[in-house]
């Protein structure tokens, strides 16, 4: 018997039709999940996602917030419709998309043009016309990661407080040449990609909210580790074109800056106890690639582009 079934039954007998007699012979699989206990059911007539949200998580998301960005993606047709959700506790349910395949760097490497259909899916997003809740602000956020660490016993990588002071320059550049913000996912792992062959779907709104485009689309970079032939065909096919240096630019400086951040984000759930992964070893690593990438000389050339 699944680990949480019962929290998992719990969550279904708030949709009428889901409840009943028949729940004992519902088929619970567990999914995977960084931070959250994520749940496949077969109710025998449909398919579903039931998710549970990860101890003090509550600490850094607003879970009403997610449930509107989630519903406006839903809408704009990139992710699965909500059936059910809490606002206040972030249990969700969802449909699940069958006959897919949950993207790896390796599947993004071996499924002939996936990257172009993140990029397309993405553009789908970012050009739906709709408004998420929330305002992505990088640097607020890597202030406030701060400010909860300060309150546990972690300490944090050798050398994180310069290179922060060394990413001053790209706040300026980036606040000097703003560019219109859209509803963007913030937070597109490899994992919240599903893959049909035919089109890109995305999960998974936690973190999301209005932000610079391009932070989607340097985040995935580096997430699914892409080389430069993959990064052209996942421009390419955002834009519908080749991009400019200015937009190749800011793809390039929130590479670095995304590690920037979910340094932190790993440092604090190794704090919290997470164990989905050795989260001590993802922030180092983390941190040693946005310390490379800021340290290359081609850094330079890629802010002065978008200056």
């Amino acid at each position: 018997m699944p680990q949480n079934r019962d929290a998992v039954l719990a969550a279904l007998r708030n949709v009428p039709h889901l409840t009943g007699a028949g729940m004992a012979e519902y088929k619970i699989q567990r999914l995977g999940g960084l931070t959250n206990l994520v749940y496949r059911v077969d109710t025998n007539d449909e398919l579903l996602i039931v998710r549970i949200p990860g101890a003090g998580t509550d600490d850094y998301i607003d879970r009403a917030v997610e449930l509107h960005n989630a519903k406006v993606a839903a809408e704009a047709g990139v992710s699965a419709g909500i059936i059910w959700a809490d606002g206040g506790t972030g249990v969700m349910i969802s449909r699940c998309i069958d006959g897919i395949e949950t993207m790896t760097p390796d599947l993004f490497a071996s499924r002939e043009g996936s990257p172009a259909r993140a990029g397309a899916a993405l553009a789908q997003l970012h050009g739906c016309g709709r408004e998420f809740q929330f305002r992505f602000e990088l640097f607020a956020m890597i202030d406030e990661y701060l400010k909860i660490l300060s309150g546990k016993e972690i300490d944090l990588p050798e050398g994180y407080a310069g290179i922060v002071r060394a990413a001053e320059p790209v706040k300026a550049a980036l606040a000097g040449n703003s560019t219109p913000l859209a509803p963007c996912h913030c937070d597109p792992l490899c994992e919240n990609f599903l893959d049909d062959g035919a089109r890109m779907w995305i999960v998974d709104w936690e973190y999301s909210g209005m932000n610079d485009p391009m932070w989607d689309l340097g985040d995935l970079s580096v997430e699914a580790g892409f080389d430069a032939a993959q990064d052209a065909a996942m421009m390419q096919a955002y834009f519908g074109r080749a991009p400019t240096q200015a937009e190749t630019g800011r793809m390039v400086i929130y590479k670095a800056m995304c590690d920037l951040l979910w340094t932190l984000w790993g440092l604090i759930q190794h704090a919290d106890g997470n164990i989905a992964e050795d989260f001590m070893a993802y922030a180092e690593g983390r941190f040693a690639r946005c310390r490379a990438l800021m340290q290359n000389a081609a850094f330079a050339g890629h802010l002065k582009a978008i200056s």
